[in-house]
């Protein structure tokens, strides 16, 4: 028999998780996130569904300050020039970078994506032919992703799935996070192939993201339309 008290109670703490998560612009930088916890939000990321499963992101965790410094004139989203403070990449526990996939590794065809359908998927040979062929028709005709460009825009849609589920994730830890679109991607591309070897080619950042623990509340309470302006049903 179904418990429905627990069922209750599951809904509760989604519903109390998603109202507690706000846009964190200043952390208490006294307090970190723990392994334990920091491992169960990243395997949230690791384990969150993608396109044909074909894992097109990496994550970039970015933990010395030196290093975090190295984006802070061009990451404004970040850097605290809003509040005047020392934003997201002096305060938070965990800085990290949403690294999407370009055509040069998620075009069909590619090394990377016979090898991940093979290697990492599993997918016995005879399957794996018929596989490819349904992923480059996905590319080409039903999708049209016929250039770089929209392959990494393709790409950064998957990650911030991930983005998405770490964040629900932290919440329901009680842990704090900021999702940050507001940097110079270009000069951002340039910081992270020459200090940390990254290819711009094969990598552009898509979405930055920090966690930790507010230093203090909401300025405001949470806004949202109401669901009837949101939801419709057919």
């Amino acid at each position: 028999m179904k418990d429905f008290t627990a069922q209750s109670d599951v809904q509760a703490q989604i519903l109390e998780a998603f109202n507690f998560r706000h846009a964190t612009k200043v952390f208490d930088p006294e307090r970190k996130v723990s392994e334990s916890d920091f491992n169960t939000i990243l395997e949230a990321a690791r384990l969150s569904p993608t396109s044909f499963g074909m894992e097109p992101w990496q994550l970039l965790v970015i933990q010395t300050p030196e290093k975090r410094e190295l984006f802070r004139e061009f990451a404004w989203g970040a850097n605290g020039a809003l509040n005047g403070s020392a934003g997201q990449l002096g305060t938070a526990s965990h800085f990290a970078i949403f690294l999407a996939h370009t055509g040069k590794t998620m075009k069909a065809g590619s090394a990377y994506t016979k090898n991940h359908i093979r290697q990492v998927k599993q997918i016995p040979e005879d399957v794996a032919v018929a596989y490819e062929g349904a992923y480059a028709q996905f590319q080409e005709r039903d999708f049209k992703l016929d250039s770089d460009a929209k392959i990494t825009e393709w790409a950064s849609r998957q990650a911030y799935i991930a983005l998405g589920n770490m964040m629900t994730a932290a919440a329901l830890l009680g842990v704090d996070s900021c999702p940050m679109e507001g940097f110079e991607s270009d000069k951002t591309s340039a910081v992270l192939e020459q200090h940390f070897g990254i290819d711009p080619t094969a990598l552009k950042p898509a979405v930055m993201v920090a966690f930790g623990y507010r230093a203090n509340p909401p300025a405001h309470p949470k806004t949202r339309r109401a669901a009837d302006q949101v939801i419709s049903w057919a």
